[in-house]
């Protein structure tokens, strides 16, 4: 299951995904933007899971695909740009992340989010996307989609 992704792009980081259709989701995104996905362990779902391959069965071969034990080597082997931590409340709004190429956006469990403590040691580090309905979150793979376009937005389009 891996592509290549070119040299500059960006990096999606999912901490521990739950929801098989959230990762496929997101993985057809990275596939469409020549975007690395590193996916951080334990995952709630088996990476052969039907519902995962559904979501993005014939992308799979074209997306680049990192797993990781836990946050620390998903970060240390996704190269040394900007960390985005991703929170549906803490934080600067999502347009505000220092974009450029090698970024690192890392969001968490759908159900859970990221650690708290994760959060309150690195609130500079910190974004959101504003929401202004009566709902708790966005769905993870709506989230990544629109923080993955600005960030290539930003930089110029994908590499």
């Amino acid at each position: 299951m891996s592509g290549a992704a070119p040299r500059g792009g960006l990096h999606v980081i999912l901490v521990e995904p739950e929801i098989p259709p959230n990762t496929g989701n997101i993985a057809r995104l990275c596939a469409a933007t020549r975007t690395a996905l590193h996916l951080v362990h334990p995952l709630g779902f088996s990476v052969d899971d039907r519902h995962l391959r559904r979501a993005g069965l014939d992308y799979w071969p074209h997306v680049t695909v990192h797993h990781h034990d836990n946050l620390a080597t998903a970060l240390a082997a996704s190269g040394d740009g900007p960390v985005c931590l991703f929170s549906a409340r803490h934080g600067a709004p999502y347009d505000q992340a220092p974009y450029r190429p090698g970024t690192r956006l890392v969001f968490g469990p759908e159900t859970r989010g990221l650690p708290a403590a994760l959060l309150e040691q690195n609130p500079h580090q910190c974004y959101r996307i504003p929401i202004w309905g009566e709902v708790r979150s966005l769905n993870l793979s709506a989230a990544a989609a629109v923080v993955v376009y600005e960030g290539y937005r930003q930089i110029g389009g994908c590499w």
